[in-house]
């Protein structure tokens, strides 16, 4: 007979959820967006904010000679669209399961960074006023 302990432990409540999508193209960025805007509507989400921080820009400038031909230039840049996707009060189980998803569906050539701001209770050493232990403890030396 093979008995199965369960361990019940609370879950993590993430206060917000914060995804940034970085990529080159902004169409392939436009349907990742939907596809995870979605994605969490489907999962019963709550979507705080969905926004577009500007580009980044950066231009190289090259001889298009090797050797001569100062005035003759060629000019290439790179642009970096983002993406922030913000979600507010999730639980750490729901945020595991979507995460997972959208990772998984992600496209070639995008960069993502996931930050988790959790909600915590205050420690008992916070909670408890520090100035009360003071002034009994210089009532027993005096």
């Amino acid at each position: 007979c093979i008995s199965i302990t369960v361990i019940e432990e609370p879950d993590t409540l993430f206060q917000t959820l914060t995804v940034l999508v970085k990529g080159h193209d902004k169409a392939v960025l436009d349907s990742y967006e939907f596809l995870a805007s979605m994605a969490a509507k489907e999962l019963g989400l709550t979507l705080a904010k969905v926004s577009e921080p500007p580009k980044n820009i950066e231009r190289l400038t090259l001889l298009k000679s090797v050797h001569i031909f100062k005035k003759h230039r060629v000019q290439y840049e790179m642009r970096t669209h983002f993406r922030c996707i913000e979600i507010s009060k999730v639980t750490g189980s729901t945020a595991q399961v979507y995460l997972e998803y959208i990772q998984r569906n992600l496209p070639e050539g995008m960069a993502m960074e996931v930050t988790k701001t959790a909600i915590e209770k205050v420690p008992e050493h916070i909670r408890t006023p520090l100035w009360g232990d003071q002034s009994q403890a210089e009532k027993t030396s005096q």
